[in-house]
C-alpha cells in the first residue's frame, strides 16, 4: 500500500505547530476575555499555557513513543487496551476538526466582508474547498504555505506587543484587577484555551515528519513556549493602549488596539492579517483533521476507503474530500464563542485522556523506548501529568450545562458509530 511522504523537519513542524496555536482564537476572543478578567486577563493566559504545556509534555512523550497518524486513537489504545475508549477520544478528535474549521471559516467570511461584498457563506465554501485542494497536493506544499501564513499571523502580534509597550500610557493599568475577581480570570482562561488548541494535532503528521520520534516532541514543546510567551506578551500590551471596557465591547479588539496606537490605516492592516490568521487555522485544521481520518481507516475503526492515498500527490484524498464535505454542512453554525466552547470541552475530555495515558503506560510498559520523558518524577510516576489529569477535570466543571450536554450528544453519536461499526475487524496490537 502506498505510504505518505516524510517531508517535514524541526523547523517546518515548528512552525507548523505555531501556526495550529496561533490560530484565529486570540483575534476573535480577546475582546469576550478581558470582559471577564479586566487588567488580570494576563493571568489567564498564564494558566493556559501552563495547562498546554503539560498536555505538550505528555504528547511529546507518547509521540516519540507511538509516531502515527490517529495519534489519539494509537495513544490511548496502547494504554488502556480499550477499543471503544479509544474510539472516542479519536472521535472527539476528528469531530472537533470539522467544525472548528467550518466555524473559523465563517470568521474568514466576516472579516472579508470588510472589504467586499461577498456572503459569508459563499467565503466560507469558497476558502474550504481552495484549501482543501491545497491539502490534496501534499503536505511540503501546506507546510509552506502554513509557514508563510505563521509569520505574517505572527507579525499582527508582534506589531500589537510592540504598540502596547511603546506608545502606550500604562499609569492607569492595575495588573492584578479583575471586575469579577478570581472566578473572571477562570472564567476567561477557560475561554481562551480554545486558543491554545491545535498543537496536539501535530501528533497527526507524524508519517510526514523526519525522524519523528525526536523531531515531533521538540517541536510541540517549543511550539507551546513560544505561542504562549507571545499570548502572555499581547494580553499585557491591549490593556496598556485601551482600557478593558471599552476592549469587552470591541468585535475586532485587536483591531481597535492597532487603531488607537497607529492611526485607522493599522485597524485595515490588522483585519489583513485577521483574515491571514484564520486562513491558516482552517488550513492546519484540514490537513490534521484528515490525516486523523486516515490514520483511524487504517486502524480499521472508520471505513477503509478513507485510507486510500492517492499515488501522485502521496495523500489521502478521499479523507480530505470527506473532511471537506463535512465542514461545508457544519457552516450553517454561526456564533465562534458557543463553538469555541464546544472545541474546550471536547479538547479538555481528550487531555485529561493522553495525560493519563502517559501515567498509565509508565507502569505497564516500563520498559518500552522513550525518546522523550516528562521531567519532574517520583519513581515511575510522572507529576505534571497528574496535575494536568486534575487541571482538565476541573476546567470540565466550568462550562455552562448547554455546552456539556453538547459534548455529551458528539460523545453519545460516538458510540453509536463504533457500535454500527464494531463487528468490522480491530486490530489487537498496534505494529510499533
Amino acid at each position: 500500500m502506498s505510504e505518505l511522504k516524510r517531508h517535514i523537519g524541526l523547523f517546518q513542524l515548528t512552525t507548523y505547530g505555531v501556526g495550529l496555536i496561533l490560530g484565529a482564537g486570540i483575534y476573535v476572543l480577546m475582546g469576550e476575555a478581558v470582559g471577564f478578567a479586566g487588567d488580570s486577563v494576563w493571568i489567564a493566559f498564564v494558566l493556559g499555557s501552563i495547562v498546554a504545556l503539560f498536555a505538550g509534555f505528555s504528547y511529546a512523550e507518547l509521540s516519540s513513543i507511538f509516531p502515527k497518524s490517529a495519534a489519539e486513537y494509537v495513544f490511548i489504545k496502547n494504554a488502556f487496551k480499550s477499543n471503544f475508549f479509544a474510539f472516542l477520544i479519536g472521535w472527539l478528535t476528528s469531530i472537533t476538526s470539522i467544525i472548528t474549521a467550518a466555524t473559523v471559516s465563517l470568521g474568514f467570511g466576516g472579516y472579508l466582508a470588510e472589504f467586499a461584498n461577498i456572503p459569508i457563506i459563499i467565503s466560507a465554501i469558497g476558502l474550504l474547498v481552495i484549501l482543501s485542494i491545497v491539502n490534496f497536493i501534499g503536505i511540503r506544499e501546506s507546510a509552506w504555505t502554513n509557514t508563510i501564513f505563521t509569520l505574517i499571523e505572527a507579525s499582527g502580534l508582534i506589531l500589537i506587543i510592540i504598540i502596547g509597550f511603546t506608545f502606550s500610557n500604562p499609569e492607569s493599568v492595575n495588573y492584578l484587577e479583575s471586575p469579577s475577581g478570581f472566578s473572571g480570570v477562570v472564567i476567561a482562561f477557560v475561554l481562551i484555551f480554545f486558543a491554545f488548541i491545535g498543537f496536539e494535532d501535530m501528533a497527526n503528521v507524524a508519517e510526514e515528519v523526519k525522524k519523528p520520534k525526536k523531531t515531533i516532541p521538540r517541536a510541540i514543546i517549543l511550539s507551546v513556549l513560544i505561542s504562549g510567551t507571545i499570548y502572555i506578551l499581547v494580553s499585557l500590551a491591549v490593556v496598556r493602549v485601551v482600557n478593558w471596557e471599552e476592549l469587552a465591547t470591541s468585535a475586532a479588539p485587536m483591531a481597535l488596539v492597532a487603531e488607537i496606537g497607529l492611526g485607522s490605516e493599522a485597524h485595515i492592516i490588522l483585519s489583513f492579517i485577521a483574515l491571514f490568521a484564520i486562513t491558516n487555522t482552517v488550513l492546519i485544521t484540514l490537513v490534521a483533521g484528515s490525516r486523523m481520518f486516515y490514520g483511524m481507516a487504517r486502524e480499521r475503526v472508520y471505513p477503509q476507503i478513507l485510507e486510500k492515498i492517492h499515488l501522485k500527490t502521496k495523500t489521502p484524498w478521499i479523507a480530505i474530500i470527506v473532511i471537506l464535505i463535512a465542514s461545508i454542512a457544519f457552516t450553517l453554525i454561526g456564533d465562534i464563542v458557543i463553538v469555541a466552547n464546544i472545541a474546550v470541552f471536547a479538547i479538555v475530555i481528550t487531555f485529561a485522556a493522553i495525560n493519563l495515558a502517559v501515567i498509565v503506560l509508565r507502569y505497564i510498559e516500563p520498559n518500552i523506548e522513550r525518546k522523550f520523558r516528562v521531567p519532574i518524577n517520583i519513581g515511575k510516576l510522572p507529576i505534571l501529568p497528574l496535575f494536568g489529569v486534575g487541571i482538565s477535570v476541573y476546567m470540565g466543571f466550568q462550562f455552562e450545562i448547554e455546552i456539556i450536554l453538547v459534548g455529551i450528544l458528539i460523545i453519545g453519536i460516538g458510540g453509536i458509530f463504533f457500535i454500527i461499526f464494531k463487528n468490522k475487524k480491530i486490530d489487537s496490537n498496534i505494529k510499533q
